[in-house]
């Protein structure tokens, strides 16, 4: 360095130390105070420090893993240089800290239970850009982790869980997502026999063998990642390999990693891994990163799956399949969650969230597109319908309930209660309203922006809303009053029609119910995919159209070319296409003509799920369930079904003869609900159909 550049950054060192130095005593005095139980969204703050690199050595023996890890530290700000750190550790037995080599004084360093703090004084360099190497070593005891967060032991294998706050019982780190590190060095030592297999993330550039029967392997991540992306896996397991050639050239090593005795049923996981790479690269344009992709399938896993960066554990439910033990449904959930962790490598690990409140952002978006993935791979119907129930079964009665929370929450006493139903499947609703109103190609626009713009960074779901909106030249703001509010949707629905002029008039009214500390809330953007049908022949008068809800009330007019004189019967909502509920007066005639004829085919499923309800509910008001006989038109409705021979999708027909389930039901029964009656109503009205339907 030249001499000005010296003498000029020890004066701005000097400046630094007389503004600083009192607020750092202060601070230093209470930095291990214990932090607010709740954590507020409107409180994020930028940390001090960002970990910009990071080199870790992890050292395997039985009763004891000791971890060195190396961290380079950058101000966040040039006027936060030398401020105090404070790092988060969990169950750590902390040997040593060192700066640049440099071992810590006692006075310089502080720790307790759950932190690391270090004193600004001793991160400060003599030069300004002169490089802050952080290094503790520490010793935990993986055999001893029976909370399955962090690094632990269980079966065959050392394996990890880190998502959302389990790195820092490994090492103490700023375990936040948005401290985004590039991991250049992981070195794993292990005792060969007992570990053959060592894997971390990113690409393996080196390994070997030591004294003692022991062996070594190190990994290195050339992309930035946030620590609960970080995984290690140490064991004795097998595996099968295979590769997948990309769209640009590249040969991709894909492995996938078992206890020896379930290596014979991974070929389905193999198959739905290289189906999924292939799908993400037509659908969106997205191509793998890296030059390895491997899956490791434990018995002991708690999070069913997890995406970290080229190293995706999952639980072995979700990962081992053969056709002798295996129904359908595993193979189907198999394939739709081996896409759901790989869609994340971009939506979730290239682009990830800024804070734990923004968790929607990568999961709505992924079950999204793992959703899409499994619509394109079998029965686009089928598929919508059984995410349509999960949302009325277990998101419905979420969001009415005391634990109702907007999918973007405000605060949280601990983030591990908001992986629900709400922040998974309705905002991935949310996501599918973005391309219901924008369109597949608007949506993919709005997309290849979002990844120009955020990739390699930590983001909120405000950054993906404006890049679907500049993407489009579409005003989105009102978008965000569904990511901030809670509570399920009411749209009432009436109508009118005017033979002489082939005028269908459509009123429609939201309403958003209170919810616990959310009340007055304001109108949301409601996208709503109808149809119209002739009353008589069943035919289809009025084409796919979306009309844009943004106010309490509006009335839409659809036009008819050749208009009929009989009022046309309204398909609303087609696809599910936002996640409400609807009040329309259908009477029973007009239910079965859109079950038996809608060209949509979620509403020709629903439109008989309206039918069953009502007859369900009929049951349950009955002064004797058992005596109860349902609506003959319902019946003839279901005869209709089992006799359709012009319908491929054998699964929709299924689907459409299958009876609300009862969470269903008990979300829309009027209280006080018996469940005991309610479950003998429902299999009155099913054992009925089934005696009326036998020949």
């Amino acid at each position: 360095s030249s001499p000005s550049k010296q003498r000029t950054a020890a004066m701005s060192a000097s400046a630094l130390d007389q503004e600083v130095v009192l607020d750092q005593d202060q601070e230093w005095h209470c930095i291990l105070c214990k932090p607010p139980k709740e954590v507020f969204r409107k409180n994020y703050k930028t940390p001090s420090y960002w970990i910009k690199e990071v080199k870790l050595g992890v050292r395997i023996f039985p009763g004891k893993t000791e971890v060195s890890s190396r961290l380079r530290l950058e101000p966040s700000d040039i006027t936060l240089a030398g401020t105090n750190l404070k790092l988060n550790g969990e169950d750590l037995v902390l040997k040593k800290v060192l700066v640049n080599g440099r071992e810590l004084t006692a006075d310089e360093y502080k720790s307790d239970g759950e932190h690391l703090a270090v004193q600004g004084r001793a991160l400060r360099t003599h030069l300004q850009d002169d490089e802050i190497w952080l290094q503790t070593v520490c010793e935990i005891e993986p055999e001893k982790n029976t909370q399955l967060s962090g690094l632990y032991h269980s079966g065959s294998m050392y394996c990890t869980q880190m998502e959302a706050e389990g790195f820092r019982r490994m090492t103490y780190f700023l375990d936040r997502p948005d401290v985004m590190s590039k991991f250049t060095e992981v070195r794993v030592e292990a005792d060969e026999a007992r570990c053959p297999v060592l894997l971390s993330n990113g690409n393996r550039i080196e390994a070997g063998k030591l004294d003692g029967g022991r062996h070594y392997s190190v990994w290195s991540d050339p992309f930035a990642k946030p620590s609960y992306l970080f995984a290690l896996i140490a064991g004795d397991l097998g595996s099968i390999q295979d590769k997948f050639l990309t769209k640009s050239g590249r040969s991709i090593h894909l492995e996938i990693f078992a206890a020896k005795e379930d290596k014979d049923q991974l070929q389905h996981a193999m198959r739905s891994l290289q189906n999924a790479m292939r799908w993400d690269e037509d659908r969106f344009g997205l191509e793998y990163d890296l030059d390895t992709y491997n899956i490791v399938a434990a018995k002991d896993f708690n999070m069913g799956a997890m995406e970290n960066k080229g190293l995706n554990v999952f639980n072995t439910s979700l990962t081992l399949a053969r056709a002798d033990t295996a129904t359908d449904d595993d193979y189907e959930r198999i394939e739709g969650v081996i896409g759901h962790e790989y869609f994340h490598n971009w939506t979730g690990n290239r682009v990830t969230c800024r804070d734990w409140f923004q968790l929607t952002l990568k999961e709505g978006l992924t079950v999204y597109r793992d959703q899409e993935f499994s619509q394109d791979m079998g029965s686009r119907a089928r598929k919508r319908i059984e995410d349509v129930r999960i949302i009325r079964a277990a998101q419905f009665p979420e969001d009415g309930s005391p634990m109702a929370h907007p999918i973007r929450p405000e605060k949280y006493s601990a983030i591990d209660n908001f992986y629900t139903a709400t922040v998974y499947y309705k905002g991935a609703e949310v996501i599918r309203m973005y391309a219901t109103l924008l369109g597949r190609d608007g949506f993919r626009k709005g997309m290849d922006l979002y990844f120009e713009r955020h990739d390699g960074n930590a983001v909120t779901c405000d950054d993906f809303r404006l890049a679907m909106q500049d993407a489009n030249g579409k005003d989105l703001l009102q978008f965000d009053n569904w990511y901030r509010q809670a509570g399920t949707p009411v749209v009432h629905a009436s109508d009118s029609w005017d033979a002489s002029s082939g005028v269908f008039k459509l009123e429609l009214k939201q309403v958003v119910p209170d919810t616990p500390g959310q009340t007055n809330k304001t109108p949301l953007h409601i996208p709503v995919r109808v149809g119209l049908l002739d009353r008589d022949s069943g035919k289809e008068l009025v084409s796919d159209t979306v009309l844009e809800l943004t106010s309490e009330a509006q009335t839409f007019e659809l036009k008819v070319d050749k208009p009929p004189a009989s009022k046309p019967v309204p398909s609303l909502f087609r696809d599910f296409s936002a996640p409400v509920r609807l009040e329309y007066t259908y009477s029973d005639e007009e239910l079965a003509l859109l079950a038996g004829g809608d060209t949509d085919a979620f509403n020709r499923w629903d439109a008989m799920q309206r039918l069953g309800t009502k007859s369900v509910l009929d049951a349950l008001a009955a002064s004797d369930v058992e005596s109860f006989q349902p609506n003959a038109t319902f019946i003839e409705a279901m005869r209709r079904t089992v006799t359709d021979r012009s319908t491929d999708d054998l699964s929709l027909l299924a689907y459409a003869l299958t009876l609300p389930v009862q969470g269903t039901l008990m979300d829309v029964a009027s209280p006080p609900i018996d469940p005991c009656r309610l479950h003998a109503a429902r299999n009155r009205v099913r054992n009925v159909i089934g005696e009326a339907l036998r020949s």
